[in-house]
């Protein structure tokens, strides 16, 4: 197996490293954190498949930049980050557990009741930047549906492995699995 996966997303290539995450699965790991370009040529063509939404939310912390990039892009004045754990000064904060291909293991994705009640009733789009398993995905979009928002799509620059055949969320390009 070589030891680099090169990706061709946007009109730009990235070599990314095979990361063996147990004995018959490695991933090209695709770190978003700090890819200015790849975030400026990217959003807009993620913008651009998006349906009208009022509100961007995405879970703690590789989506962050790309839910701030579509946010600005919408016109949009804020966007809401599910928290991994439960900050000293969130009120009444809502919450779930989920179990990620990446962490493997728990982790507790939360909203505070301010950002809670800033989504009820909303159209969301949820913003990543890879979709693997769904689990994190289907994690966040339980915790919007639990603060009353309506989840209209469902999006990332990548899908990984079996999430490209899914037909309910918008990429803009595969990323295989490796064994």
């Amino acid at each position: 197996m070589t030891n680099t996966y090169t990706l061709q997303v946007a009109g730009l290539k990235r070599d990314l490293p095979i990361i063996r995450l147990t004995e018959n699965l490695s991933i090209a790991s695709f770190v978003i954190l700090g890819d200015a370009e790849l975030l400026r040529e990217a959003t807009p063509l993620l913008v651009d498949k998006l349906p009208e939404v009022d509100v961007i939310v995405t879970a703690e912390a590789k989506g962050i930049p790309l839910a701030y990039e579509v946010t600005n892009q919408l016109g949009l004045t804020a966007y809401y980050v599910a928290r991994k754990t439960v900050k000293p000064y969130m009120q009444n904060p809502l919450m779930i557990e989920v179990h990620s291909i990446t962490t493997q293991a728990k982790q507790t994705l939360c909203f505070d009741q301010k950002d809670s009640q800033a989504i009820k009733g909303k159209r969301v789009a949820i913003i990543d930047d890879v979709i693997s398993t769904g689990e994190s995905l289907r994690a966040l979009e339980e915790l919007v549906e639990l603060a009353g928002g309506n989840v209209v799509a469902k999006a990332a620059i990548l899908a990984e492995g079996d999430a490209a055949k899914r037909k309910d969320i918008i990429f803009l390009e595969e990323l295989p699995l490796f064994d």
